[in-house]
């Protein structure tokens, strides 16, 4: 996730290389975590649909992370709460927009599709020869389309994707302004919160399918693989590793995602669409490592 801030201002404060090669590693084991966690998530999305999944996901999250932060409802100012119903609306709007995506469309795409919201965040105000940095990455997602005997998917799951993605964009910049709005996680707690209550007009009529000892417990472990676990995961690495370097290695989320749904969910990838995957992942990693560094 790109909504991290670096109170080191982008520098180490682990000791040096063993510092960084932990970052990476919390880093590598955050990316692994979301995109798993999104393949894991197909049996629940086959027993109780895309919607009621997002819905109790959300639900368990929040209930975990407000019984660990306690936010202070009560003290929190107009502008808090505003930032947080947009962040969690927002939130909702992509995780619904990505599972019902998933359902339709191989993982490896979506993420790629997905991944163009933040890339588009990313290259706004840029100039010059950077612009071929989108390009690649749309030129990535036509390739990754195709799986050499026709185009994957269907139309309506490739616009929950585009959804997810626009949400993604969104997600990142509101984020920011949370992280400076609260403390610690009390952004984060309030906007699931909020988020959980926007997803359930359409996951609630389904939910009491998933109120048994199993499917409470396939939606507890969502919730931790999917955002608790990376979330922390996350803000430890920010602490032991530049920023410029956290932003690269996220840039390998894509081709994660292709690994978790050949892996999890048996959806074999072509030469070509390898090779689309790269040039998203390319196309992240360029225009990171091309950027000021901000976060």
């Amino acid at each position: 996730m790109a909504d991290q801030q670096v109170a080191t201002g982008g520098k180490l404060s682990g000791s040096g290389n063993a510092g960084l090669f932990m970052g990476v590693l919390l880093c590598l084991a955050s990316m692994s975590s979301i995109q798993f966690g999104a393949a894991f998530s197909a049996t629940a999305i086959d027993a109780y649909g895309p919607s009621t999944t997002t819905f109790l996901r959300l639900v368990m999250a929040a209930a975990v992370l407000a019984l660990i932060v306690r936010p202070p409802m009560r003290s929190y100012s107009r502008e808090q709460w505003k930032s947080a119903l947009a962040l969690g609306v927002t939130m909702a709007a992509m995780t619904l927009c990505f599972f019902a995506a998933i359902d339709r469309v191989p993982l490896g795409l979506v993420v790629a599709i997905e991944f163009l919201g933040p890339l588009a965040v990313a290259t706004w105000g840029l100039g010059g020869w950077r612009l071929v940095w989108p390009l690649a990455a749309f030129i990535g997602v036509v390739l990754l389309s195709h799986d050499g005997e026709g185009w994957v998917g269907d139309p309506v799951g490739v616009l929950f994707a585009c959804g997810a993605g626009v949400g993604w964009g969104t997600y990142i910049v509101l984020m920011k302004k949370s992280g400076k709005l609260f403390k610690g996680l009390e952004g984060l707690s309030m906007s699931l919160i909020v988020a959980a209550t926007a997803a359930a007009p359409f996951g609630l009529a389904r939910a009491h399918e998933a109120m048994s000892p199993e499917g409470l417990g396939m939606m507890l472990g969502l919730a931790l693989l999917v955002p608790l676990v990376p979330y922390a995961l996350e803000m430890i690495a920010l602490r032991r590793m530049p920023m410029s370097a956290f932003g690269i290695l996220m840039s390998l989320e894509p081709a994660l995602g292709a690994l978790a749904g050949f892996l999890v969910l048996s959806q074999p990838m072509t030469p070509w669409q390898m090779l689309g995957t790269g040039l998203v992942v390319a196309a992240s990693a360029g225009v990171t490592s091309g950027g000021n560094g901000d976060a």
